[in-house]
């Protein structure tokens, strides 16, 4: 940031809970490494012994990567319980949203975002990710939401809290491993200095909140994601039949998943990851370069 080179943010859950090691170590050193070769500086976001980190080292990250989900998974709300107990945690996307806005970084690159889950109407459950988009200003470079979630809803919810919803090069709002979610975006952006004039004009009208930038994975990976869709619901199904519950879900279905798809899932995921680290990378060289990367601070 003192040298005045546009930064990029990245989550740490990912690494910890988002695929087995040592896959997940590669891929964080491969989506860095793709934000170095596109102009701008990657900083993964971390707890480590109670201090956050914003940029880690290979050592750090081999150790999120190591451990896995023996890392507490952290979001907003736990923040001030790691920060007090000298623990590790690795920072999902509302908590990464939260300490980039701190530090005065615009540009977050992550998978997917969480959001309205199926029969939220009567359970309530509804990502944390959704109203840390709507308190900081940081633009979210993403694949969507899994279709796994409500995705109609998802979108009305940010549309009530007036966050910004970009589709890149696409008319449709994407589903992480499928290209189209069926739910048209509120705008087509197809440059990233088109997406780097919308995130500057949210700082020149005062808006508190943050933007999602949807880029659909590469169409080489979405045949892939099509079939990762359907073990999705099938290893859900399985996960109810078998009445999996609580911190044992998530690795219930990734086990599961990345069995039903013979890896697939694991090179979909890397894909689509990759892909929106070189388009936030843009982004951010992008608001550099009109002087507008600093406005939000």
């Amino acid at each position: 940031m003192a040298d005045n080179k546009p930064i990029v943010a990245l989550e740490s859950t990912i690494i910890s809970h988002g695929m087995p090691y040592p896959s997940n170590y590669n891929m964080a050193l491969e989506v860095e490494e793709v934000i170095r070769a596109g102009g701008a500086v990657p900083a993964t976001i971390a707890i480590l012994h109670g201090q956050i980190h914003v940029g880690t080292s290979r050592e750090a990250l081999h150790l999120l990567a190591e451990r896995g989900q023996r890392v507490r998974k952290t979001a907003s709300r736990d923040l001030p319980l790691l920060l007090s107990s000298q623990q590790d945690g690795a920072t999902t996307v509302s908590s990464t949203m939260k300490i980039a806005s701190m530090a005065g970084i615009r540009v977050f690159v992550t998978g997917g975002i969480g959001g309205v889950h199926r029969g939220a109407e009567t359970t309530g459950d509804v990502s944390a990710d959704l109203t840390e988009l709507a308190s900081s200003p940081v633009a979210v470079v993403c694949a969507g939401a899994k279709s796994i979630l409500d995705i109609p809803r998802t979108l009305e919810f940010l549309e009530t809290f007036s966050v910004p919803v970009m589709s890149y090069q696409s008319d449709s709002f994407p589903a992480f491993f499928t290209r189209s979610s069926g739910c048209p975006s509120q705008i087509r952006v197809d440059t990233p200095e088109h997406v780097a004039q919308i995130i500057s004009n949210m700082s020149r009208l005062g808006m508190k909140g943050g933007a999602v930038l949807g880029v659909p994975i590469p169409e080489e990976s979405a045949a892939e994601g099509e079939q990762v869709e359907k073990a999705i619901h099938k290893a859900l199904m399985e996960a109810q039949e078998q009445r999996v519950e609580g911190n044992r879900v998530t690795p219930f279905l990734l086990k599961r998943i990345n069995e039903l798809t013979q890896g697939e899932s694991l090179r979909a995921n890397v894909a689509l990851v990759k892909n929106n680290a070189k388009i936030g990378a843009s982004v951010a060289v992008a608001l550099m370069n009109m002087g507008a990367y600093s406005e939000g601070r």
